[in-house]
C-alpha cells in the first residue's frame, strides 16, 4: 500500500517536478509545466460534479499502447474509465500498487512529459540546413 506521503516523496524526487496542489504533480517542459499525476475525480452521480477519490491516482503514460499493457498486466491495480478513453493516462489504486511500481510509473510519466531534449533523444535537425552544412564541411580544405 502506498500512502499520499509516499506519492509526494516519489514524485518530488524526480528532476524538475513540482506539486501544484494536493497530489497534483507536473514536470517542467520549456517554459511550461505538464501534468504527470493527479488525484482521480470520480463521477459518483451523473448530475453532480466529480468528487476526488483519495484512494486512486491518475498517472500519465507514454502512449495508448503503454496504457493498454498496464491495464492488461494487473487489472486489480490499474484501471480506466470512459473519461480517459483515448487519453494516455491510467488510474492506479494506491492500496494495491507497490512503491517500486509507482516509482517506475512516475519516472515514465516524467519522461513522457519532459522536453524531447531531456528524454535522451537527439534533437532533430532540419533537412534544409543539415545536408548543406555537411557538404560545406566536406569541401573545405584542411588548414595547415
Amino acid at each position: 500500500m502506498v500512502t499520499h506521503e509516499d506519492v509526494r516523496t516519489l514524485a518530488l524526487a524526480l528532476p524538475d517536478t513540482r506539486e501544484d496542489g494536493p497530489l497534483v504533480f507536473s514536470v517542467r517542459n520549456g517554459d511550461k509545466y505538464k501534468g504527470i499525476a493527479w488525484p482521480w475525480r470520480e463521477r459518483v452521480h451523473p448530475r453532480k460534479p466529480r468528487v476526488v477519490n483519495h484512494d486512486v491516482l491518475a498517472v500519465r503514460v507514454a502512449d495508448l499502447d503503454a496504457k493498454e499493457l498496464l491495464l492488461l498486466s494487473d487489472p486489480d491495480t490499474f484501471f480506466t474509465e470512459p473519461h480517459y478513453d483515448g487519453y494516455p493516462a491510467v488510474l492506479v489504486r494506491l492500496g494495491r500498487v507497490t512503491r517500486t511500481a509507482l516509482r517506475g510509473l512516475l519516472q515514465q510519466a516524467c519522461a513522457a512529459q519532459a522536453p524531447k531534449s531531456a528524454r535522451g533523444r537527439p534533437a532533430r535537425k532540419t533537412t534544409a540546413t543539415a545536408p548543406a552544412a555537411r557538404r560545406k564541411a566536406a569541401t573545405r580544405s584542411p588548414r595547415t
